[in-house]
């Protein structure tokens, strides 16, 4: 499922009679998104965020809003994406809540609607079920939060309308007891990336980094790569620029990698021997993101 797969409705009008048409995707697809930009759908700054660098902007409708809030919340953002100013992901409340249901129906069909992340996901029918209630094209972003939902992510990976999985980490820890410590949570973070290659998903989205101190987003962004994750939740704007660099490829694997294309294509794409399958394949996958992330080799 591609990003343009999800439902259209007839654009507002402006003024003079003229449809507005919504902005346009993002520059870099969700597929392969970098920093994923959370924002508090009540109080948040819409504009700022759709002018940042983060790859891709989340509206945040679930824990970020007071219960007593959140259908002030809902409304703004129906707004913004039904205008055709958005071209945004909503985080909506999860499957077990009242407010589940008011999400999706508000937000089928809205033409700036990107996609929906679905709050403490812990089985596949959350996922289906808002899918479908979304008219059945719109993607799900599963949003992993619990023991249940860490040790269901496989069946959570295979659901129908499954798009990509993202760690909560906070509630995660909240849930088991289990401190920050890298090692205290590579389990989790290993279990979603296993589930996401037998699901046949793009690699999984990290949790946010708390501190805003940037050798603290870059270390934490590192692990978040050196565990085999591909993205990462941002909770505030200054930490995207850390979290797009760390996750990208670096300069000098950019230049091996196109050197090592350039010799593979110049001695006739001949397999020299069983190293070079591998190499090969790395290299594609470092060529494809460093274009798609405008990275130069050093």
């Amino acid at each position: 499922m591609t990003i343009d797969d999800r439902p259209t409705t007839p654009p507002a009008g402006t003024s003079d009679g003229a449809p507005t048409p919504p902005r346009a995707p993002r520059p870099v697809a969700p597929a392969i998104a970098r920093s994923w930009l959370l924002v508090n759908a009540l109080s948040g700054d819409y504009e700022g965020a759709a002018r940042s660098r983060a790859d891709q902007v989340v509206l945040d409708v679930e824990d970020a809003v007071d219960p007593s809030a959140k259908a002030e919340a809902r409304e703004r953002v129906v707004a913004w994406l039904g205008d055709g100013d958005g071209h945004t992901w909503v985080r909506i409340n999860d499957r077990s809540t009242a407010f589940w249901s008011d999400d999706v129906d508000a937000l089928a069909g809205l033409p700036g609607l990107a996609g929906v992340m679905l709050a403490k996901t812990e089985a596949a029918q959350d996922v289906t079920e808002t899918f479908d209630r979304l008219g059945g094209r719109t993607p799900v972003l599963a949003l992993v939060e619990s023991a249940l939902g860490i040790e269901e992510a496989v069946h959570i990976a295979q659901a129908r309308g499954a798009f990509r999985l993202a760690f909560g980490s906070g509630d995660y820890r909240r849930d088991t007891g289990t401190s920050a410590d890298d090692l205290a949570m590579a389990y989790p973070r290993s279990r979603l990336v296993v589930a996401s290659r037998i699901g046949s998903l793009p690699g999984p989205i990290d949790g946010p980094t708390t501190s805003r101190n940037h050798p603290v987003v870059r270390e934490q962004s590192g692990v978040t790569v050196s565990l085999g994750l591909t993205g990462k939740l941002v909770l505030d704007v200054d930490q995207v620029p850390v979290v797009n660099e760390v996750i990208s490829p670096a300069p000098s694997d950019v230049a091996w990698a196109r050197d090592f294309l350039a010799d593979f294509e110049a001695r006739g794409r001949v397999i020299r021997d069983g190293s070079d399958l591998p190499r090969l394949g790395r290299a594609q996958k470092i060529d494809r993101l460093a274009r798609a992330f405008g990275v130069n080799p050093s």
